[in-house]
């Protein structure tokens, strides 16, 4: 339930002289989920609990992380029959709000963009153009022009998610033939009001992210030539900063405390609250487990590993 034990295909046990050099890694996590996982299982597990600190005024981020090719975007998005993490969400959080209903109005805006190469693109309303990230008086990062869709309606949210994800980024590669060349980012903001009318009235503002975030790969696995090589080196180049910023925020207070860069990219600009500061965060990282993946999966626990040691003061 806790341990991952990653093997080398390429190790031979008859092999004496390489007997102390063995690649076998284990690695602890909070939760592992093996290959007959429920998409409820991992819901339940991973997220379920957050949503009770996004009513409170607390921001909450989860993140899909791993490879191309080994279903992020299942996780997160999932199928009609077995929605993923987006939807389960959503409802557990209108169902939530309507039983505070009768002390508390509420509102709840969503928005949901891309990171392609760089730039940031609304997923609602693709025509248009690129847009800009600002920061506002109070030092939070705001997108300037994006579409926000409020609605008390998680059905809705799920017709409006599976249309956004039509115009998201896709390209075939050779390791997945429906592989996300982008970063979605869905952002959902819970504002609540209490019916009272007291003085010194208090405004609760929550907000969720919910991150599927393009799969790290190899160019020698994908095959990719010419624009899609591209693609995948803006890819690498805004999963590495992130993974900057989760060393450094996972060595803050140790003994070589580090500055975190988090305007090296777009994507860790956009989550800076979200990995340090009042937010509550959860990465679901995924492996493959063919043994042409090793290395992938070897980086990928070790970069989910790191993540677990982000200790946030609130």
């Amino acid at each position: 339930k806790q341990r991952v034990i990653l093997m080398d295909p390429s190790e031979d046990p008859d092999d004496i002289l390489r007997a102390n050099r063995s690649r076998e890694k284990t690695y602890v996590f909070d939760m592992v989920f093996d290959y007959r996982a429920t998409q409820e299982e991992v819901y339940v597990s991973t997220t379920k609990s957050l949503i009770e600190g996004v009513i409170s005024g607390y921001n909450a981020t989860i993140f899909a992380y791993g490879p191309t090719g080994t279903g992020k975007t299942y996780t997160m998005l999932g199928t009609d029959c077995e929605p993923g993490i987006y939807i389960r969400t959503l409802e557990d959080l209108f169902k939530a709000l309507e039983a505070t209903a009768k002390e508390m109005d509420y509102t709840v805006s969503m928005s949901y963009l891309e990171i392609y190469n760089e730039v940031i693109r609304d997923l609602l309303n693709p025509s248009s153009e690129f847009l800009e990230l600002r920061e506002d008086s109070r030092g939070s990062i705001q997108i300037a022009g994006i579409t926000e869709v409020s609605t008390t309606n998680a059905q809705e949210i799920m017709q409006l998610l599976t249309k956004g994800n039509k115009q998201r980024t896709q390209e075939p590669t050779a390791a997945n033939k429906t592989s996300s060349r982008s970063h979605a980012v869905l952002q959902v903001t819970v504002m609540q009001k209490s019916r009272r009318q007291a003085i010194g009235e208090e405004t609760r503002i929550g907000k969720l992210f919910m991150v599927d975030l393009a799969g790290s790969e190899r160019a020698a696995q994908t095959q990719n030539r010419g624009k899609r090589m591209k693609e995948g080196a803006h890819i690498n180049r805004s999963l590495l900063a992130l993974g900057n910023c989760i060393n450094a925020l996972s060595e803050k207070g140790g003994s070589r405390a580090q500055f975190v860069n988090f305007r090296d990219s777009k994507l860790t600009r956009l989550l800076k609250d979200s990995l340090g500061g009042n937010s509550r965060t959860v990465m679901i990282a995924h492996i493959s487990p063919a043994s042409t993946s090793f290395e992938e999966s070897r980086m990928t626990l070790i970069y989910a590993y790191r993540a677990k040691n982000i200790k946030t003061q609130v």
